[in-house]
């Protein structure tokens, strides 16, 4: 199949081949203007958020250039290194690589945190073309002499800007200082801060610069919308509007680990599948997660920010910002999973009163209000306004177990048979002995009464939840009537 856009590029026979298997027609803006100078060796700084296939446009001249030029490998060495902030960026590249090179002869290792080091160590030993990492494991393979990197000839710094905000950029500088002078250095970024603008300075000579309005990120094909909700009713209506708008697949944002736990939780506790990724799930566990996500048996993913970096699944059809971003930027990442290759998508967001402050920043970076939604069951303001038998028809659908279902028992609803409180109240509504009712006989005195007054004794404590106890312990006389019959009977002093 011929592709003539990509051939005006430069791209040899090969690259076009594999672009053509994978259903490739023309380039995208950042491909059309980062290949030519890269395929001519200059360094480059490119400007693109996820989704522009940035991926391609340094991975197709990198695979062209390694293959054209072949060079005898050395041990535990690499041609070309790609640094990536997290895991699953790193297994996207790679596979992009594998993809794009299919039909080139170029090798290939990728190096992460969170798995053994001996198979890496392995794919390693005999020295490969192109090797992907992250910068933690990257490290520990240097110091373990399990990688040398004074071979690398083309360098590539993806998602510059993510690894400033994880804390990575002195491990980026340790990296760097370890590859010769003469190289080729790409740097890509969403944002451009004065800490990305600074290091591009250290490590590029003269680059190319390519920007592909990051400013104005093109959102036309999203449906955005805005439901403005107390926090405690985010998950009820996240799960209503999953089943209302039949949602194949989605990705839903937490700001913490923990939020996504409790998220993912409350959805399967109404019979939603879901899985969840963040920093604390092991790379077993991620890896099991992403491919039932991608296979559609799990069809709602739940996810950290930083751990879905690199998230590039096909036919996302939602994204949901259960939280809102701390930063403007990360908003346009999160929607930006949906909506790719010329699909439609839907953008939802979720704002509590405390988070308005974060939702203006971000409708300044998009430079207009997000459509708010008025008319939802849990709009703030009007589940108050409801009427008694509408609150009681909402409540009987709810499933019991779920949080809804625990407030509501909270509020004074029967708890369960096991969890239950026993009232445990004499006449003078002061509580009394456990598991007796006080007896009124027609005619007849108290027995307290008929023996007279008593000292009064310490108030008892307030009312306990009832413990599991033995058949005979309420058939004990209480503290205050043993002393009272002590008293009378004179054996208070043998004590």
């Amino acid at each position: 199949m011929s592709l003539p856009e990509f051939e005006a590029l430069g791209l040899a026979p090969a690259c076009i081949k594999a672009l053509a298997h994978e259903g490739y027609e023309c380039p995208t803006p950042i491909q059309a203007a980062a290949i030519p100078p890269l395929l001519a060796g200059k360094d480059l700084l490119g400007c693109a958020q996820t989704g522009t296939g940035k991926t391609a446009a340094f991975a197709l001249p990198t695979i062209q250039r390694l293959s054209q030029s072949p060079k005898p490998k050395a041990k535990r060495s690499a041609r070309a290194l790609v640094v990536a902030p997290t895991r699953e960026l790193a297994m996207q590249i790679d596979a992009s690589f594998a993809a794009y090179g299919r039909h080139a002869s170029v090798t290939r290792a990728c190096v992460y945190g969170g798995v053994g080091k001996v198979p890496q160590l392995k794919a390693l030993e005999r020295g490969v073309d192109v090797l992907v990492a992250t910068p933690g494991r990257l490290l520990d393979l240097v110091g373990d002499r399990g990688v040398d990197l004074s071979s690398v000839e083309i360098a590539v710094l993806d998602e510059a800007d993510r690894m400033l905000d994880m804390g990575f950029i002195h491990d980026i500088r340790r990296v760097m200082a370890l590859l010769p002078r003469d190289r080729q250095t790409l740097l890509f970024s969403a944002t451009m801060p004065p800490e990305i603008e600074a290091l591009a300075r250290g490590f590029l000579r003269d680059p190319a610069r390519v920007s592909i309005d990051p400013e104005k990120p093109a959102v036309e094909a999203i449906e955005q919308s805005l439901y403005y909700v107390d926090k405690a009713d985010k998950r009820d209506l996240l799960a209503h509007l999953i089943r209302e708008r039949a949602v194949a697949r989605a990705v839903v944002f937490s700001r913490t680990k923990h939020g996504a736990d409790r998220i993912a939780k409350g959805l399967h506790a109404v019979g939603i599948p879901a899985g969840v990724i963040h920093a604390n799930k092991g790379q077993g566990n991620r890896t099991k997660t992403m491919d039932a996500f991608r296979s559609g048996s799990t069809p709602i993913l739940v996810a950290t920010d930083i751990a879905a970096r690199g998230i590039d699944v096909d036919d996302i059809t939602h994204v949901f910002n259960f939280d809102q971003p701390t930063e403007p930027e990360t908003y346009v990442h999160r929607i930006g999973r949906t909506a790719r290759a010329g699909a439609s998508g839907s953008a939802i967001s979720f704002c509590d009163p405390e988070e308005k402050k974060f939702l203006k920043q971000v409708e300044k970076l998009l430079g207009r209000s997000i459509p708010v939604v008025h008319e939802h069951p849990y709009a703030r303001g009007q589940r108050a306004d409801r009427s008694e038998p509408a609150e009681r028809a909402e409540q009987a659908e709810r499933l019991p177990g779920t949080r809804s279902d625990r407030g509501r028992r909270r509020q004074g609803s029967p708890r369960p048979q096991g969890g239950a409180r026993q009232d445990r109240h004499n006449a003078s509504g002061r509580p009394g002995p456990a598991g007796r009712k006080p007896q009124e006989r027609a005619g007849r005195p108290s027995t307290q009464e008929a023996r007279g007054p008593v000292r009064p004794s310490v108030p008892p404590a307030p009312a306990r939840a009832a413990r599991p106890q033995r058949t005979e312990s309420a058939e004990r006389p209480t503290r205050d009537l043993r002393s009272a019959i002590d008293e009378l009977t004179g054996r208070s002093s043998m004590r």
